[in-house]
């Protein structure tokens, strides 16, 4: 999925202090430790556009782990606002796609051709170039899902361009119904290629159903709930806000304190200690460096191939901004050690 906003902020984002922009809100937890992050509302291109709800990056949290990006949209109607992206670049990331309902189909410039589906996972890489289209083929009314961007670590962030299917089983548990599609939950295993160990999971909560997972203590979590009343550990969340816990906690603990089922993303990783640069599609280490891949794809150049079967025009780039902002970050966060 592309960032399609005509005028994207330039974001310097790592381990240290945060001196951003504002690009969503926080509201205030019962418990010290536990961050909740709100979306804010961004439109997807087209002259019907879809609007998606952005909760990573903004002013207070832009990573987890190495998770950089989250994008939750629907459910829309296809028929009225589904997704039409053409050809549009990548740099320096893996695209993760997960559906709820819909179909999507994705095009590349590595030649695959796919179907994007619900519980089954589409991870495409972009190291040093990638193209590729998203489309909702029509054939199931409603687009629902989250889109999530994986930043590479600086050893391999020009990583050879890479497309992975998976589709997870499901795993039950206390009244949770689990999919792993990155990483290990609930004594089941992704073996879909990271270059940072990640988790990513999709959760279904039954109405009153408390789980209590064991997670990496040296992992930072994030919980995006679709639907539903989650509590996570001892803070309520709500659809559309994203939970974050930092490094340290063994367990976690969901409780949906719905009438009906609860729907969730988890998402986790070690905290990424690299600063990077994110602008429009693009992540790299400097502004010169975003300069160069905006470029190379306004020249057509072969770094981003061509995707092929696409009947439209590619995506222009916006214009850059003027000037290079300063750097932007995650504050250190860590849960306050018990008093003796």
């Amino acid at each position: 999925m592309s960032n399609v906003e005509t005028e994207p902020a330039e974001l310097r984002c790592g381990a240290t202090v945060d001196g951003g922009r504002a690009a969503g809100k926080t509201r205030p937890t019962a418990l010290p430790g536990v961050e909740v992050l709100t979306a804010r509302e961004v439109p997807l291109g087209g002259p019907r556009a879809m609007l998606v709800r952005r909760t990573l990056p903004q002013r207070s949290r832009t990573l987890i782990g190495a998770w950089c990006f989250a994008d939750h949209y629907g459910p829309n109607d296809t028929a009225t606002g589904g997704m039409s992206v053409p050809p549009h670049p990548h740099t320096g990331l893996q695209t993760v796609s997960w559906l709820f309902s819909g179909e999507i189909e994705h095009r590349d410039s590595l030649g695959s051709h796919a179907l994007i589906r619900p519980g089954e996972l589409n991870l495409m890489t972009g190291g040093h170039g990638i193209a590729h289209s998203e489309v909702s083929t029509g054939r199931v009314p409603v687009t629902h899902g989250v889109q999530l961007w994986v930043a590479l670590p600086d050893a391999h962030r020009a990583a050879a361009r890479n497309f992975e299917h998976y589709v997870p089983a499901a795993v039950r548990l206390d009244g949770a119904e689990i999919r792993v599609f990155l990483g290990s939950l609930a004594g089941d295993t992704s073996p879909v290629h990271t270059f940072t160990p990640l988790l990513g999971a999709e959760i279904i909560l039954g109405p009153g159903a408390t789980v209590e997972l064991g997670v990496d203590a040296s992992f930072e979590h994030g919980l995006l709930v679709d639907s539903g009343d989650v509590r996570v550990i001892d803070t309520l969340l709500r659809p559309a806000e994203l939970g974050y816990v930092p490094d340290g906690t063994e367990v976690l603990a969901l409780t949906n304190e719905s009438d009906g089922a609860a729907r969730a993303i988890l998402l986790g990783g070690p905290p990424f200690g690299e600063e990077i640069v994110m602008w429009w599609n693009f992540v790299g280490r400097s502004h010169e460096e975003i300069a160069r891949a905006r470029e190379d794809w306004e020249a057509s150049s072969d770094r981003f191939g061509v995707v092929q079967g696409y009947p439209g025009n590619r995506l222009p780039a916006p214009a850059l901004p003027n000037a290079t902002i300063l750097p932007r970050s995650n504050p250190p966060r860590r849960r306050p050690a018990p008093e003796r």
